[in-house]
Formats: structure tokens, sequence, C-alpha cells
């Protein structure tokens, strides 16, 4: 034991002999000076601190939360704006009017439905859908197959602006835009997007068929059907309204349904909110 403490100390004076010997070296050189000298010259030449900004955190005011036109029962109207040629010629845009509200328009005061929005169509505009497109619109049935962003409406669930797949649908197969669109519904209070359905979400999430519903003009929504307490536990499943009743979205839940004898998801809904 003595003998390592022995060597260890013969170490750390060696070391330390060879330590002094270099620092010695370094000033017979005049390293530490010309390091001085150099901190020195950088410290001189650095420029003085900008003056920094001191954070002041803004304190917001509470002011009224804000709600839309349509929540407060205010009717609102955009009104299509028309365009005059250099020849000083009228010129129909496309422009969809809106409805809400009590939904009467400027034309007739009379509200549209919800699968027949107005729309200004320029002589031009007609052909933007392609042959190609018109030849394979009707292969879909369901939720149609020709997408389009003037002509097409909107299905609240599955949310594709397409033109239907119904063969006598005029306003989807001559663009006649004063025709309702047979391929989506329309509800027979509201008249709302929330009522517009295509055949394939009408059928899988709600059990219905169109033929029955363009039958039925007493249809309505299940906006209205849950608003007017119809029918009790039968809601709208869109991922928007599950989201807004803080539930989870259901997804591609009609093979569940199916495996578990529900003839819809709406059905599989009601029967689990029945439950609870």
């Amino acid at each position: 034991m003595g003998r390592l403490l022995r060597t260890k100390s013969d170490y750390e004076d060696l070391r330390n002999a060879r330590i002094l010997q270099n620092q010695a070296r370094l000033n017979s050189l005049g390293v530490h000076k010309t390091l001085s000298d150099l901190h020195s010259i950088s410290s001189s030449a650095k420029p003085p601190k900008a003056h920094v900004r001191k954070h002041c955190k803004k304190v917001y005011d509470l002011t009224s939360l804000r709600r839309s036109d349509r929540l407060k029962g205010t009717a609102t109207t955009l009104a299509t704006a028309t365009a005059t040629t250099p020849n000083n010629t009228s010129s129909r845009r496309s422009r969809l009017t809106e409805v809400g509200g009590n939904g009467e328009s400027e034309e007739g005061n009379k509200r549209r439905p919800a699968n027949a929005p107005f729309v200004e169509v320029k002589g031009s505009e007609m052909q933007l859908v392609s042959s190609e497109s018109w030849a394979r619109r009707c292969d879909s049935k369901s939720r149609g197959s020709v997408y389009h962003s003037v002509f097409g409406i909107c299905c609240h669930f599955c949310r594709q602006k397409k033109l239907c797949g119904e063969e006598d649908c005029k306003r989807c197969g001559t663009l006649d835009m004063d025709q309702p669109c047979i391929g989506k519904t329309d509800c027979s209070v509201c008249h709302s997007t929330n009522g517009v359905l295509c055949r394939g979400c009408l059928k899988v999430r709600y059990g219905e068929e169109m033929e029955e519903v363009r039958e039925n003009k007493d249809w309505m929504c299940p906006h209205c059907i849950e608003e007017k307490g119809v029918r009790p536990y039968w809601i709208c499943n869109s991922s928007f309204c599950m989201k807004k009743r803080k539930m989870a979205p259901t997804g591609i839940a009609i093979y569940r349904c199916q495996e578990m004898g529900y003839k819809s998801v709406a059905h599989l809904l009601m029967d689990e909110l029945q439950r609870k």
C-alpha cells in the first residue's frame, strides 16, 4: 500500500515539475502577453449590445362570441353580380347563390331546394365537362363518377361535389340549372345543405332509398328529425356532426353494421344511444 502511494506521489511531483517548466517556456516566448493583447482588442471591437425589447404580455378583453347569420336567424343572400362585356352586352358568370336564414331569395321570394342551387352559367363554361366525362357520368349511380366544382352539388356526408349518376337527371345531364338534381336529397323543412345526401350515403348511412325519398314530399333530414323529436336517437352521423357531439366519427362502419344485423349506421348508433 505504501509503495503505491509513493509511486503516485513521484508521478505527481514529476507532473507538477513539467507544468512549471512549460509555463516558464511560454512566458519566455511572450505567449501570455500576446493572448491578453488579443483579448483586449477583440473586446473593444465588439459593438455595444442592442437594446432588448421587453416582452409585454397582451391581455385581451373578453368579448361576446361570434355567431353566423344562420344561427342568428337572419337571412343572408349573396347576390349574383353581372359583368358587362366590351360590346356592352351582359354575360352571365358562374356564381352560386347561397340562401340562408329564412331562405328567401331575390327571385320571386321563393326558397330554392338545396339540391337545386342557383347557378348562373356563362356559355363557354358549358364546355368545361369533356365528352369523356359525359360518357362515364352514369357509371356510378350511387355517388356519381364526374367531379365538377361549378355544377356538382356537395353531399353532406361524403362531401364529394359530383354530378349525379341518374340517367333522367336534367340538371346533371343537360346542365339545366333550373331543375333539381334527382340524385341528391332535399329536406322539406330546412332546405339546407345538411339535408343534401347522395344515393350511396343515403342508403349506407341511413338505410333509405332515393326513390322513396323522391316520392315522400315531407322527407326530413336527420337534423330536422332530431330537432322536432320525430324519431328519438336518430342523429346525423357525418364526421362533422359527430365531432360537434364530442363523439368519435364512425368511419367505414357499414361492414360492422351488416355483421351485427343492422340496416344502416344510423340504426346502429340509435341502438347504442338507447342503451346508454
